[in-house]
Order: structure tokens, then sequence, then C-alpha cells
């Protein structure tokens, strides 16, 4: 008996190059971001890179909804790889959107402070900087942070500089930034000064920070600015850092600070006679 030759149904085209350039897209997309953390070669690349893959995963998303007409008309094959397409390249295209949002809403601002009439200096961390962004912007940036980031403020407790300002250090250890310089308050010296570098969750992403600790009273005040090194707009991370931080220092300056409730009452000593002599 003849076997009948087995023929196989027709694949769309479309719905093939949907799946092949996400996947392509995906792997630009994850190579970028092992370049920007790793830091094998200059930022300006690894963007470029990024950015192609962003471009061709929103291709694969046209191709996938234009197979899923031609497999509708035709009867051809591939849905699944029109579905691939679609769903990686939503996924690649995700974060950029939500970043986008955030652009809307959030002033373009790269360098956020507790204190914009007298900023904390990147002393340091300064030599690490591209050249001519250590300085503060100025009166149109502080005017933007206020608006949009009123509770970004100097931050005071009760706590005396030299303990304040472990308690910031410790605060930037446990998020592993990379502390480069770390100048504790002395004799010699009123204030204290942490400079660090912080990473971006995602891609890694270099920000740098430097916290001022002066004595206020028998207190201190925590002054803080987050600055990052490259772009026009830091989508909100500055802020949220600078309060994060802050936040996290006040409540660990509050459980160490005594409370004078708390202290057992002196009791009162009797008066002994005055010595004969």
């Amino acid at each position: 008996m003849a076997r009948r030759p087995i023929t196989e149904e027709p694949v769309s085209r479309l719905a093939v190059w949907s799946g092949r350039l996400a996947l392509f897209s995906l792997a630009m997309a994850a190579l970028s971001v092992v370049i920007l953390r790793s830091g094998l070669l200059e930022i300006v690349p690894a963007l470029v890179t990024f950015a192609a893959a962003l471009i061709l995963a929103a291709l694969a998303i046209v191709l996938s909804l234009a197979s899923a007409v031609v497999i509708w008309r035709q009867g051809l094959t591939g849905i699944g790889r029109a579905v691939t397409g679609l769903f990686v390249g939503a996924a690649l295209l995700a974060y950029p959107g939500y970043l986008g949002t955030r652009a809307y809403r959030l002033p373009a601002i790269t360098d956020v402070t507790t204190d914009p009439t007298n900023p904390p200096r990147f002393e340091v961390i300064g030599r690490l900087r591209p050249r001519g962004t250590s300085s503060y912007p100025g009166s149109a940036a502080a005017a933007l942070q206020r608006a949009a980031y009123p509770d970004i403020v100097p931050l005071q407790v009760l706590t005396p500089p030299k303990t304040t300002y472990d308690i910031a250090l410790a605060a930037v250890t446990r998020r592993k930034w990379i502390v480069v310089d770390a100048r504790p308050p002395a004799a010699n010296r009123r204030e204290g000064t942490i400079e660090a570098v912080a990473r971006t969750p995602i891609m890694g992403f270099r920000d740098d920070v430097v916290i001022r600790v002066s004595p206020v009273g028998t207190g201190s005040q925590i002054d803080v600015r987050s600055a990052s090194r490259y772009g026009l707009h830091d989508f909100g991370t500055n802020a949220a850092r600078v309060r994060s931080l802050l936040e996290e220092i006040d409540e660990e300056t509050a459980f160490d600070t005594p409370d004078p409730k708390s202290e057992p009452e002196k009791k009162s000593q009797p008066k002994r006679p005055p010595a004969r002599r």
C-alpha cells in the first residue's frame, strides 16, 4: 500500500520574522545591560545598542499583529511564533514605557539636594564625573525640585554629629553603595561627609551621592545630594534615593536617642554635716 506524502502546512513568514526579531532584540537588550553594569565599554555605545533592541522589539510587535491577520485570512500556521514576538516585544517595551510616563509627570532634573542654597559638594567623587557636572545646576533646578519634591529638606536629629555620621555610614553600607570617601567629624573638622556611588537597579547607571553631617546645637543636621552622571532626566530616581536614605537615618537616630523619661531618677543624697577641723 503506497503511503501518501506528508505535506507541511505553510507557515506565515511574518510570524517567523516576528519571533526572530523578538528573540534577537531580547539578546541585544541583555547584552547592553551587561555592558553597562560591567563597564566594558563607554555608556554611549551601550545605550545605542539598547535603543536598537527597543526598535526591533517594536517591529516584532508590528509583524506579530500583521501575521495574525494573515493567519486568520489564509489559514496559515505560525500563531505560536506570532505570540512569542508579541509578548517578548511588549515585555521589552514595558519598562521604557513606564519611564516615559514618569518623564511626563516629573521635572527634567538630574541633581537633587536637601539644601539648594548650599548643596553638599562632590570633592573626591567630582573627579569621576563628566566635566562640568560636579557643580549644582542652580536656581532653575532648585525651583523645579521644590515644586515636584517639597519633602526633600534637611533632616535635623537629636543625636550628636559623630553618632549621626556612623548611622549614615552604616545605612550607605547596607545599600551596598561604593564608598569613595568618608571623613567623620573631628575636633578640627566640624562637618562629616560621605561620598558614595549608587547603581540603578536594572541598567546599573552610576549615580553619585554625598552626605553632609553638621552640628546643630547638641544635635545634627543631615544634608544629602544625589546626582546622575549622564542623561537629561532621572525619572525621580535621585529624589527617591534621598528620601529613602533620610527616612532610614531618621528612624535609626530616633532609636538611638535616649528618652529622658526612661532614665532612672537620681535619688537626692542627704547632706552631710560639715567636717569639723
